[in-house]
Protein backbone atom coordinates (compact mmCIF):
# COMPACT_ATOMS: atom_id res chain seq x y z
CA UNK A 1 0.00 0.00 0.00
CA UNK A 2 1.50 3.30 -1.03
CA UNK A 3 1.30 6.55 0.92
CA UNK A 4 -0.86 8.05 -1.81
CA UNK A 5 -3.77 5.70 -1.06
CA UNK A 6 -3.61 6.19 2.75
CA UNK A 7 -6.38 8.23 4.33
CA UNK A 8 -5.55 11.84 5.05
CA UNK A 9 -6.18 11.60 8.82
CA UNK A 10 -3.77 8.69 9.06
CA UNK A 11 -1.09 10.65 7.20
CA UNK A 12 -1.55 13.57 9.56
CA UNK A 13 -1.12 11.26 12.55
CA UNK A 14 2.03 9.78 11.06
CA UNK A 15 3.52 13.22 10.40
CA UNK A 16 2.70 14.37 13.95
CA UNK A 17 4.32 11.27 15.45
CA UNK A 18 7.41 11.76 13.29
CA UNK A 19 7.73 15.41 14.31
CA UNK A 20 7.21 14.49 17.96
CA UNK A 21 9.95 11.85 17.84
CA UNK A 22 12.24 14.27 16.00
CA UNK A 23 11.72 16.97 18.63
CA UNK A 24 12.31 14.46 21.41
CA UNK A 25 15.90 13.91 20.28
CA UNK A 26 18.39 15.87 22.40
CA UNK A 27 22.14 15.85 21.82
CA UNK A 28 24.37 16.33 24.83
CA UNK A 29 28.01 17.33 24.56
CA UNK A 30 30.71 15.32 26.26
CA UNK A 31 30.85 17.70 29.24
CA UNK A 32 27.06 17.85 29.71
CA UNK A 33 24.66 15.64 31.63
CA UNK A 34 20.86 15.71 31.52
CA UNK A 35 18.78 15.32 34.67
CA UNK A 36 15.44 13.91 33.49
CA UNK A 37 12.28 14.57 35.51
CA UNK A 38 9.69 11.99 34.46
CA UNK A 39 6.24 12.87 35.71
CA UNK A 40 7.93 15.12 38.27
CA UNK A 41 10.35 12.50 39.60
CA UNK A 42 14.05 12.63 38.76
CA UNK A 43 15.55 9.53 37.20
CA UNK A 44 18.26 8.00 39.42
CA UNK A 45 20.96 8.20 36.71
CA UNK A 46 21.54 11.32 34.61
CA UNK A 47 21.59 10.90 30.83
CA UNK A 48 24.42 11.69 28.44
CA UNK A 49 26.61 12.38 26.70
CA UNK A 50 25.30 11.68 23.21
CA UNK A 51 21.74 11.25 21.97
CA UNK A 52 18.97 11.33 24.58
CA UNK A 53 15.22 11.05 24.10
CA UNK A 54 13.05 13.43 26.09
CA UNK A 55 9.35 12.70 25.72
CA UNK A 56 7.48 15.88 26.51
CA UNK A 57 5.30 16.68 28.36
CA UNK A 58 6.01 13.63 30.50
CA UNK A 59 9.73 14.37 30.67
CA UNK A 60 11.55 17.56 31.53
CA UNK A 61 15.30 17.97 31.09
CA UNK A 62 17.80 20.10 33.02
CA UNK A 63 21.28 20.44 31.49
CA UNK A 64 24.19 20.42 33.93
CA UNK A 65 27.73 21.25 32.84
CA UNK A 66 30.57 19.22 34.36
CA UNK A 67 33.28 21.71 33.34
CA UNK A 68 35.13 23.78 35.89
CA UNK A 69 33.68 27.21 36.47
CA UNK A 70 35.48 30.26 37.82
CA UNK A 71 33.46 32.39 40.19
CA UNK A 72 34.67 35.86 41.14
CA UNK A 73 33.66 36.93 44.62
CA UNK A 74 32.88 40.69 44.68
CA UNK A 75 34.91 42.92 47.03
CA UNK A 76 33.97 42.40 50.66
CA UNK A 77 34.44 44.86 53.54
CA UNK A 78 36.45 43.03 56.20
CA UNK A 79 37.60 44.24 59.63
CA UNK A 80 40.67 42.28 60.70
CA UNK A 81 41.41 41.25 64.27
CA UNK A 82 43.69 44.28 64.72
CA UNK A 83 40.81 46.61 63.63
CA UNK A 84 42.01 47.42 60.11
CA UNK A 85 39.25 47.94 57.52
CA UNK A 86 40.12 46.42 54.14
CA UNK A 87 38.39 45.36 50.92
CA UNK A 88 39.10 41.81 49.75
CA UNK A 89 37.93 39.91 46.68
CA UNK A 90 38.64 36.33 45.69
CA UNK A 91 38.33 33.77 42.88
CA UNK A 92 36.65 30.40 43.45
CA UNK A 93 37.09 27.41 41.14
CA UNK A 94 34.36 24.73 41.24
CA UNK A 95 32.75 21.93 39.25
CA UNK A 96 29.72 19.62 39.60
CA UNK A 97 30.28 16.12 40.99
CA UNK A 98 26.66 14.94 41.14
CA UNK A 99 24.32 16.44 38.51
CA UNK A 100 21.21 15.12 40.25
CA UNK A 101 22.02 16.83 43.56
CA UNK A 102 22.98 20.07 41.77
CA UNK A 103 19.62 20.14 40.01
CA UNK A 104 17.43 19.04 42.93
CA UNK A 105 18.96 20.42 46.13
CA UNK A 106 19.47 24.06 45.05
CA UNK A 107 17.86 26.42 42.58
CA UNK A 108 21.21 27.83 41.37
CA UNK A 109 24.36 26.14 42.62
CA UNK A 110 26.63 28.93 41.28
CA UNK A 111 24.73 31.63 43.17
CA UNK A 112 24.62 29.46 46.29
CA UNK A 113 28.38 28.91 46.17
CA UNK A 114 28.93 32.64 45.65
CA UNK A 115 26.96 33.48 48.80
CA UNK A 116 28.85 30.87 50.82
CA UNK A 117 32.14 32.26 49.53
CA UNK A 118 31.27 35.82 50.54
CA UNK A 119 30.24 34.93 54.09
CA UNK A 120 33.18 32.56 54.59
CA UNK A 121 35.65 35.13 53.27
CA UNK A 122 34.45 37.76 55.76
CA UNK A 123 34.35 35.39 58.72
CA UNK A 124 37.79 33.80 58.17
CA UNK A 125 39.69 36.99 57.35
CA UNK A 126 38.04 38.79 60.26
CA UNK A 127 39.77 36.37 62.65
CA UNK A 128 43.33 37.14 61.54
CA UNK A 129 45.57 40.17 61.73
CA UNK A 130 46.63 42.19 58.71
CA UNK A 131 50.24 40.96 58.78
CA UNK A 132 49.07 37.34 58.77
CA UNK A 133 46.71 38.04 55.88
CA UNK A 134 49.52 39.51 53.79
CA UNK A 135 52.21 36.95 54.68
CA UNK A 136 50.25 33.67 55.07
CA UNK A 137 47.78 33.95 52.22
CA UNK A 138 48.25 30.35 51.05
CA UNK A 139 47.22 28.96 54.43
CA UNK A 140 44.14 31.19 54.53
CA UNK A 141 43.19 30.20 50.97
CA UNK A 142 43.29 26.53 51.94
CA UNK A 143 41.20 27.16 55.05
CA UNK A 144 38.55 29.09 53.10
CA UNK A 145 38.47 26.42 50.40
CA UNK A 146 37.96 23.65 52.96
CA UNK A 147 35.06 25.45 54.64
CA UNK A 148 33.27 26.27 51.37
CA UNK A 149 33.79 22.73 50.06
CA UNK A 150 32.15 21.28 53.17
CA UNK A 151 29.13 23.54 52.70
CA UNK A 152 28.72 22.79 48.96
CA UNK A 153 29.17 19.02 49.26
CA UNK A 154 25.46 18.34 50.08
CA UNK A 155 24.38 19.64 46.65
CA UNK A 156 27.08 17.88 44.64
CA UNK A 157 29.53 20.73 44.00
CA UNK A 158 33.28 20.40 44.52
CA UNK A 159 35.33 23.54 45.28
CA UNK A 160 38.87 22.91 44.09
CA UNK A 161 40.56 26.19 45.01
CA UNK A 162 40.02 29.63 46.50
CA UNK A 163 42.50 32.44 45.84
CA UNK A 164 42.41 35.82 47.56
CA UNK A 165 42.83 38.02 44.51
CA UNK A 166 43.35 41.54 45.83
CA UNK A 167 43.58 43.29 49.19
CA UNK A 168 42.77 47.02 49.13
CA UNK A 169 44.21 48.90 52.10
CA UNK A 170 43.21 52.41 53.30
CA UNK A 171 45.48 55.27 52.23
CA UNK A 172 46.55 55.95 55.82
CA UNK A 173 47.60 52.33 56.24
CA UNK A 174 49.54 52.44 52.96
CA UNK A 175 51.45 55.53 54.12
CA UNK A 176 52.16 53.92 57.50
CA UNK A 177 53.44 50.76 55.83
CA UNK A 178 55.63 52.82 53.49
CA UNK A 179 57.14 54.65 56.47
CA UNK A 180 57.69 51.36 58.26
CA UNK A 181 59.42 49.86 55.23
CA UNK A 182 61.59 52.98 54.84
CA UNK A 183 62.59 52.85 58.52
CA UNK A 184 63.40 49.16 58.19
CA UNK A 185 65.63 49.80 55.17
CA UNK A 186 67.35 52.69 56.98
CA UNK A 187 67.94 50.45 60.00
CA UNK A 188 69.52 47.76 57.83
CA UNK A 189 71.66 50.41 56.10
CA UNK A 190 72.98 51.72 59.41
CA UNK A 191 73.69 48.22 60.66
CA UNK A 192 75.61 47.36 57.51
CA UNK A 193 77.55 50.64 57.71
CA UNK A 194 78.40 50.01 61.38
CA UNK A 195 79.54 46.49 60.60
CA UNK A 196 81.76 47.86 57.84
CA UNK A 197 83.29 50.42 60.21
CA UNK A 198 83.87 47.72 62.81
CA UNK A 199 85.55 45.42 60.31
CA UNK A 200 87.73 48.28 59.02
CA UNK A 201 88.77 49.24 62.55
CA UNK A 202 89.55 45.60 63.35
CA UNK A 203 91.74 45.34 60.26
CA UNK A 204 93.54 48.56 61.18
CA UNK A 205 94.25 47.20 64.67
CA UNK A 206 95.60 43.99 63.17
CA UNK A 207 97.76 45.97 60.73
CA UNK A 208 99.12 48.23 63.49
CA UNK A 209 100.00 45.20 65.61
CA UNK A 210 101.78 43.63 62.66
CA UNK A 211 103.69 46.82 61.81
CA UNK A 212 104.75 47.23 65.44
CA UNK A 213 106.71 43.99 65.28
CA UNK A 214 108.85 45.28 62.37
CA UNK A 215 109.37 49.10 62.41
CA UNK A 216 111.05 48.96 59.00
CA UNK A 217 107.79 47.89 57.36
CA UNK A 218 106.20 51.20 58.35
CA UNK A 219 108.96 53.07 56.51
CA UNK A 220 108.46 50.87 53.43
CA UNK A 221 104.74 51.48 53.53
CA UNK A 222 105.38 55.21 53.81
CA UNK A 223 107.61 55.15 50.73
CA UNK A 224 105.06 53.10 48.81
CA UNK A 225 102.37 55.67 49.57
CA UNK A 226 104.65 58.45 48.27
CA UNK A 227 105.21 56.51 45.07
CA UNK A 228 101.48 56.12 44.53
CA UNK A 229 100.92 59.84 45.08
CA UNK A 230 103.73 60.77 42.65
CA UNK A 231 102.15 58.77 39.80
CA UNK A 232 99.13 61.07 39.62
CA UNK A 233 99.40 64.38 37.80
CA UNK A 234 98.66 66.98 40.44
CA UNK A 235 100.14 70.15 41.93
CA UNK A 236 100.61 68.74 45.41
CA UNK A 237 104.15 69.03 46.75
CA UNK A 238 105.13 66.27 49.15
CA UNK A 239 108.06 66.62 51.58
CA UNK A 240 108.98 63.19 52.88
CA UNK A 241 110.27 63.15 56.44
CA UNK A 242 112.01 60.19 57.99
CA UNK A 243 109.96 58.51 60.70
CA UNK A 244 112.99 58.60 63.03
CA UNK A 245 113.03 62.41 62.81
CA UNK A 246 109.39 62.54 63.86
CA UNK A 247 110.13 60.29 66.82
CA UNK A 248 113.06 62.53 67.82
CA UNK A 249 110.87 65.63 67.67
CA UNK A 250 108.27 63.96 69.87
CA UNK A 251 110.92 63.10 72.48
CA UNK A 252 112.30 66.67 72.46
CA UNK A 253 108.85 68.16 72.91
CA UNK A 254 108.08 65.82 75.81
CA UNK A 255 111.39 66.72 77.48
CA UNK A 256 110.59 70.43 77.14
CA UNK A 257 107.10 70.03 78.58
CA UNK A 258 108.14 68.18 81.74
CA UNK A 259 110.38 70.99 83.25
CA UNK A 260 107.67 73.50 82.49
CA UNK A 261 105.12 71.43 84.37
CA UNK A 262 107.46 71.13 87.38
CA UNK A 263 107.92 74.89 87.50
Amino acid sequence: MSLAVLPLPFLVIVVIIALYLFNSIKILRDYERAVIFRLGRALPVPKGPGVTLVFRPFDQMVRISLRQEVLEVPPQDVITRDNVTIKVNAVVTLYVLDPNLAAIKVANYVYQTSQFAQTTLRSVLGEVELDELLSHRDKLNLKIQTIIDQRTEPFGVKVTSVEVKQVDLPDQMLRAMAKQAEAEREKRSKIIHAEGEFNAAQKLVDAAALLATQPMTLQLRYLQTLAEIGVEKNTTIVFPLPMELLSLLNKVSEAAIKPAERA
